[in-house]
């Protein structure tokens, strides 16, 4: 433990690699009521390179009739990721990740 009554942004200011808290500039992109929905988008937020991450959805998903006040299901992306997860999300609204019928999805 540390002796130093300094604030913690002081300690950390000499290790840049801790200068940066998990969770700190994370900017919500999208809110789905339906848990599965906004996993399917964060996989594609993530399979385009984005780091994504759900907040509520473990919770969501305990009971569904929470949902709705909970505000449902919310994606998280780093804050100088926003534009690019903006034009995934429009592109995943336009169908742009739809299989389509003749997709082989047997893993083969």
């Amino acid at each position: 433990m540390h002796a130093s009554n300094e604030p913690l942004d002081g300690l950390l200011t000499g290790v840049p690699e801790l200068a940066r808290l998990p969770g700190r500039d994370l900017v919500e992109v999208a809110r789905y009521l339906i848990p599965l929905e906004a996993n399917l988008v964060q996989g594609c937020l993530v399979a385009s390179g984005i780091p994504a991450v759900l907040a509520d959805a473990h919770l969501v998903q305990t009971d569904m009739l929470l949902a709705p006040a909970l505000g449902g299901v919310r994606i998280l992306v780093p804050e100088d990721h926003l534009q690019q997860a903006q034009a995934v999300l429009e592109a995943f609204a336009r169908g742009e990740f739809e299989l389509g019928e003749d997709a082989d999805v047997s893993g083969a």
